[in-house]
């Protein structure tokens, strides 16, 4: 196998022109420029949150007007949801699922563009409704307050259009990536071998299929109420409110697992390498993974306590949210018994995960508070569920991809991030986190509601929003920090190797950058670390019989490597 010096040499794929971006079909070239863009958007969403913390950090502030608040507010959410939050893992997931089940490329490439240029559409779409006035009625775009005559925002077209195209792309690539999976798995890797990022990726992209769809038709719908006359949500004209929150949160609860199911995937696979463990309880991981598929279209409902629907609903609705704890907190488990007593590396990667455990843990207890109807009622749309929505989603996914981008990206360009840089990069994110969000909990207690432009000086607000202000600018300096780590790493980085972590699943057998083709021979899979049997063929639990030579799942020109025993 060829050394990174000599794959940075040979790799010049990585750098044609333009056009050979814009017509790539290949996987970990689509797979960057999800990476990329989902980047870009993501410097936009932090503009964004940073005007709108700079305008709550005095009250009485006059930055913003409540429009403009309105509007930024709007786009900071989705573009977080739907812009950064699935393309950044749809980008990680389309680069690293073929290379970790040793297939060549995705089942279908020119479909695997198709996504990306959908979600670029989609996204270019939104953006482009700055033109109008942005759209103003939040991400979850609460029905009647988007429609004739409530609002006569055109924007609101923009936001519906693009979200069909933004879902559209979800699904073309969830189809793609479920085919791969499904046929392309190297020889020898059954279900019970794939990596645990495979299979929250897997999993994820069945709750994709299934949650989607809702959201589509209600952007649709709404649509045709705007410009068409239909009565789907208007309750002048006999449509009901209440049926554009369930077909949202329908799809929106399910969101939640979608941006953090591989999240836990990527801890899943970075601890062990780091703790020279493997993974505690790789099954309970597995079958933890497809409750949280199963269990996560169970409790959408618990998002509208305070709508009036029957107690007999809200007790059902807080029991499944109490219920989808035990496989999350299985999770924790695991990775805890994985640390415990294991041979540490404190890397970058490694840190993040830590982090991931630690503040994705606080996210979870409020949403275990707010699943108890009663306080639910208490401080519903105010800005606890504001802290706990962050702490969920940027604790959890956010710490995730940062853990994931430092331990692939010297896979991806052969180029180790610097080491110092990263955990200058894990404490700015973490203390800056801490110092943003967590404030938000005790605000809402205070009563403080959420998507309010500014406050009277005498509500007992001040301190705690300066804070929260504060620690956004820390937070968004530590976003900076890695920005700045990828460009002069990729410019001066030093030489990764091929195998920089002493990795065990199949990505780390290609070369670093891997070439169009992937692999020039796949080791024997005979467990779920391939490539710890191959470095300890005398401890490896060998099976009786090697998988065939010449299997029709092997990638284009790729060998299996033969047994010792058997040469």
């Amino acid at each position: 196998m060829s050394g990174s010096t000599d794959a940075l040499r040979e790799m010049d794929w990585y750098e044609d022109g333009v056009w050979k971006w814009v017509t790539a079909t290949n996987h970990k070239q689509i797979g960057i420029l999800y990476l990329t863009t989902s980047f870009g958007f993501f410097l936009l969403a932090v503009i964004m949150a940073m005007l709108m913390r700079t305008q709550l950090i005095v009250p009485n502030n006059t930055l913003l007007t409540p429009g403009q608040y309105n509007q930024i507010f709007t786009m900071h959410g989705t573009t977080m949801v739907f812009l950064f939050g699935m393309p950044v893992l749809a980008g990680l997931g389309n680069y690293m699922v073929p290379l970790m089940i040793g297939a060549h490329d995705m089942a279908f490439p020119r479909l695997n563009a198709l996504s990306y240029w959908t979600l670029l559409a989609g996204g270019i779409l939104l953006y482009s409704s700055f033109l109008t006035g942005a759209p103003d009625a939040g991400w979850f775009s609460y029905a009647p307050l988007t429609i004739q005559p409530y609002s006569a925002n055109a924007a609101m077209d923009y936001w519906s259009i693009s979200i069909v195209l933004l879902g559209i792309s979800s699904i073309a690539g969830a189809v793609n990536i479920l085919v791969t999976v499904l046929t392309m798995r190297a020889p020898g890797m059954g279900f019970n071998r794939m990596p645990l990022f495979v299979w929250a990726t897997f999993v994820n992209q069945f709750i994709i299929l299934v949650a989607l769809p809702s959201l589509a038709a209600a952007a649709i719908m709404l649509y045709l109420d705007r410009h068409f006359g239909t009565s789907f949500f208007n309750p002048v004209t006999g449509g009901d409110p209440l049926l554009w929150q369930h077909l949202f949160w329908f799809f929106g609860h399910p969101e939640v697992y979608i941006l953090i199911l591989p999240a836990f995937g990527i801890v899943s696979e970075v601890i062990p390498v780091f703790a020279r463990k493997p993974i505690f309880g790789y099954s309970f991981i597995v079958y933890s993974t497809l409750a949280i598929g199963v269990m996560g279209f169970t409790v959408w409902a618990h998002h509208m306590f305070s709508v009036g629907l029957s107690l007999v609903a809200d007790a059902a609705f807080a029991f499944t949210s109490f219920t989808i704890a035990v496989p999350t907190a299985v999770k924790i488990f695991n990775w805890l018994a994985t640390l415990w007593g294991g041979s540490l590396r404190l890397r970058t990667p490694l840190l993040f995960c830590l982090g991931f455990i630690g503040l994705f843990v606080t996210g979870g207890l409020s949403g275990m508070a707010l699943a108890v109807v009663p306080f639910d009622w208490q401080v519903t749309d105010s800005y606890f569920v504001v802290g706990h929505l962050h702490a969920v989603l940027f604790g959890g996914t956010a710490l995730g991809v940062f853990a994931g981008l430092y331990y692939w990206i010297p896979k991806m360009t052969g180029r180790r991030l610097d080491e110092r840089l990263g955990m200058v990069n894990f404490w700015l994110v973490t203390i800056g986190f801490l110092l943003t969000f967590q404030p938000f909990h005790i605000l809402g207690v205070l009563g403080m509601p959420r998507r309010i432009y500014t406050y009277a000086a005498n509500m007992g607000w001040n301190e705690l929003n300066l804070v929260s202000t504060l620690g956004g600018y820390i937070l968004a300096t530590g976003v900076g920090v890695f920005l700045w780590n990828v460009v002069i790493s990729l410019r001066s980085g030093e030489t990764a190797g091929d195998d920089p972590w002493d990795g065990w699943t199949l990505e780390w057998a290609a070369s670093s950058p891997p070439p169009p083709h992937n692999f020039d021979s796949l080791p024997l899979v005979r467990s779920a670390r391939p490539l710890w049997d191959r470095k300890n063929p005398d401890r490896a639990d060998y099976l009786r019989h090697r998988p065939p030579v010449g299997d029709p799942q092997l990638p284009a020109g790729a060998k299996i490597e033969q047994d010792e025993t058997q040469r």
